[in-house]
């Protein structure tokens, strides 16, 4: 019997301060509600009919924006596991915004 499993290089980067925490949670938050957000503001603003496609165009505009951020810090052998908003969010985090939080508690 043949495994074929994905050997996983590093684990999902753990952030230790509270401005991290808190970047990688507004990042999140965009991640899951923006679409929403936008579709509510276009539908008080103009029509529900202009809203439903504003809410489609969005959908397609933050999953290139997630596609994006997960394509730029998780390393390549990962990149088939599945990963979450939170996932996404912590990954970019501290990788990109966090760099020096995270290399400090790896020593």
């Amino acid at each position: 019997m043949q495994n074929d499993y994905i050997d996983l290089i590093e684990p999902t980067p753990k952030l230790y301060s509270k401005k991290c925490k808190m970047i990688a949670l507004l990042l999140r938050i965009f991640l899951q509600f923006s679409s929403y957000v936008v579709s509510l503001i276009i539908w008080f603003v103009y029509d529900y009919f202009i809203a439903f496609f504003a809410l489609i165009l969005s959908f397609i505009i933050v999953g290139i924006i997630r596609s994006k951020l997960r394509n730029s810090v998780i390393p390549p052998q990962q990149r088939e596991y599945q990963y979450n908003d939170q996932g996404i969010a912590d990954w970019y985090t501290a990788k990109e915004l966090c760099l020096e939080d995270t290399q400090e508690r790896k020593q």
